[in-house]
């Protein structure tokens, strides 16, 4: 049998059966899942597989939340010899039936009745569809091709272990493994091809990095839909053999991430500045000497965690005093479930360096991450005793990372992808002579320390002809917490200009303490805090980046509008078509 991620699964049962490989909420607690049984589960589903007449290199669909049947499904599919494929669970019911179409599944796992109805709604645009597996908990449905979960396994239970034997046997290493769709911030998304190799590669290579043992816990709350959480919680786990505990809801992460106390936690941008504002929220109501202690500890702690970013130990005053801070640190990580914690990773966007001045303070080192789903996740990493923040680290191991002539990043290395499934075009331009073009543009310091400055595609002419990255700008504009999204325009034109997108957490934080009525967008004070944050942006910066002008809009971009990417990336192009006429009097 090959060296595979399903393979690795089997081993892990047989290795440490009785240990727990997964948590889930039961009956108001979270309840363990053992290696054994979660090998015996995916066995189950693949078998099921085979009986509905999936044949290996068929393609299937999950859609849904974080759940142990995302992850069996996902795995069963790869030991019957298929190539599953996430779709993110805020996809909209055209958007789906894309990546069914496209993909050519004959069968999809939805999580329940809303996620059913989107597959229903286009069920006349996707002919290949034959079968559609609901989670547990989903309403029983009577069509004759929906199956309930348990109805789903049930269909197995007559194949030979013989049969699913020698799916497993006939995998191999470059085989295709999985598809990974893009979120689609510039079109249709693409089906990433990451092959079984891509698959263990990666995962071998976190494993030293990071000092990764079986001892870790993990919780899953980002979209499986993204490689980066795929590797975590299903890759990485069945390689090493740590526990994930799947989080409830969104809603519910709060209370989850406490209850797990993780050891190992991943986030996006987006996490962490909820994060800080809920703990800023907290540190405010502190005055005096209680407001001082906090600044003092959070000066120590900040002190220490930039000592051991360089590697080595601290300075002995500065470890000791950090000793003496931590007692005001621990307790703020406690509060918030992370005490256990000891690797804090974000990644998926750029992520602001005062965000991770501000987790310093409570001696929390999160370290910044860069990587596509082309490169099976990472391709630079910071890493224990090598963060330099603000910038995404050194190359991952056994990766080569150099930059082209006109910045972009390119990349090489054995978690480079097998190219775009049906797209060969694209494939071809992705990966000429030998490297992946990445699309970002970045630099390398003398280290080998990559910063990542901006996007290809989002690059602004201005009517000069000089050219401006938008992403810096607006990752300083959205360093105020008031901000959530900042998206600069000024394509063609003579200045900058911004659209302004409030936090909707941090503004009704920020009205509830002054007592403000009516819509913020429209309060001169909310005008008069906004403006300082762009004026700072500005200091300091090259007249042609000066944003000149913005405008505070009344909602927050959003998922359900196509604004944001399931993994909240903005998709600029929406932006200025849904705003269009709120750009043109930016310019009037």
């Amino acid at each position: 049998m090959a060296d595979t991620i399903p393979a690795r699964l089997f081993e892990q049962a047989r290795r440490r059966p009785g240990s727990p490989a997964y948590y889930e909420h039961r009956d108001g607690e979270y309840a363990a899942t053992s290696w054994s049984a979660y090998a015996a589960q995916v066995e189950r589903a693949a078998k099921a597989l085979i009986a509905l007449g999936f044949a290996p290199g068929d393609r299937a669909t999950v859609m849904g939340f974080n759940r142990p049947e995302w992850v069996v499904f996902d795995l069963a599919v790869m030991a019957a010899g298929g190539a599953p494929a996430g779709i993110y669970a805020t996809t909209g019911a055209e958007e789906a039936a894309y990546v069914n179409r496209h993909s050519g599944a004959p069968i999809t796992l939805v999580e329940n009745e809303q996620q059913l109805g989107k597959v229903l709604a286009q069920r006349d645009r996707t002919p290949g569809l034959q079968w559609i597996v609901t989670m547990r908990g989903a309403p029983l449905h009577d069509d004759p091709s929906v199956l309930a979960w348990d109805e789903f396994l049930a269909r197995g239970d007559g194949v030979p272990d013989a049969d699913l034997a020698a799916r497993l046997d006939g995998l191999e290493p470059g085989g295709l493994a999985t598809l990974v769709y893009t979120s689609g911030t510039t079109g249709p998304p693409k089906g990433v091809m990451l092959s079984h190799a891509n698959l263990t590669w990666t995962a071998d290579q976190g494993i030293d990095l990071f000092s990764v043992t079986p001892g870790e816990r993990l919780v899953s709350y980002l979209p499986l839909s993204h490689i980066a959480e795929q590797m975590f919680t299903i890759h990485l786990a069945v390689t090493v053999g740590y526990a994930v505990y799947f989080a409830e809801a969104i809603e519910r992460l709060p209370d989850n991430i406490r209850e797990a106390r993780p050891t190992v936690f991943f986030g996006v941008p987006r996490v962490w500045e909820r994060f800080r504002a809920g703990i800023q929220g907290e540190l405010a109501k502190a005055s005096g000497a209680k407001a001082a202690a906090a600044r003092w500890a959070m000066a120590r702690l900040r002190a220490n965690v930039h000592a051991t970013n360089e590697g080595g130990a601290a300075p002995l005053p500065v470890a000791l005093a950090a000793r003496a801070a931590d007692l005001i640190g621990a307790r703020v990580r406690e509060a918030v479930g992370l005490g256990d914690t000891r690797l804090v990773i974000s990644g998926a966007a750029p992520i602001s360096t005062e965000v991770l001045e501000f987790f310093a303070g409570f001696g929390l080192s999160i370290m910044e991450v860069y990587g596509l789903s082309e490169t099976t996740g990472p391709a630079a990493y910071n890493h224990p005793g090598g963060t330099r923040f603000g910038t995404a680290g050194p190359p991952y191991p056994g990766v080569e990372i150099r930059i082209a002539p006109d910045g972009e990043v390119l990349v090489r290395g054995g978690n480079v992808f097998m190219g775009y499934y049906d797209d060969p075009e694209a494939t071809a331009a992705a990966l000429a002579g030998g490297w992946l073009a990445t699309g970002d543009l970045g630099s390398l310091d003398g280290d080998g320390y990559l910063t990542i400055t901006g996007r290809k595609k989002d690059l602004i002419v201005t009517a000069g002809g000089k050219n401006v990255s938008p992403q810096n700008l607006e990752g300083a504009i959205e360093e105020h917490p008031l901000i959530g999204d900042a998206v600069v325009v000024g394509d063609g034109r003579s200045h900058l200009a911004a659209l302004l997108f409030l936090d909707p957490d941090a503004a009704a934080a920020w009205a509830a303490d002054r007592g403000a009525e009516g819509p913020l967008h429209l309060s001169p004070e909310v005008r008069e805090e906004v403006a300082a944050a762009v004026d700072a942006c500005n200091e300091g910066r090259a007249p042609v980046e000066h944003v000149r002008a913005f405008r505070i809009m009344p909602r927050p971009l959003t998922i359900e509008e196509g604004e944001l990417t399931g993994t909240l990336k903005v998709r600029r192009d929406v932006v200025t078509d849904h705003f269009a006429a709120e750009i043109e009097g930016l310019y009037r």
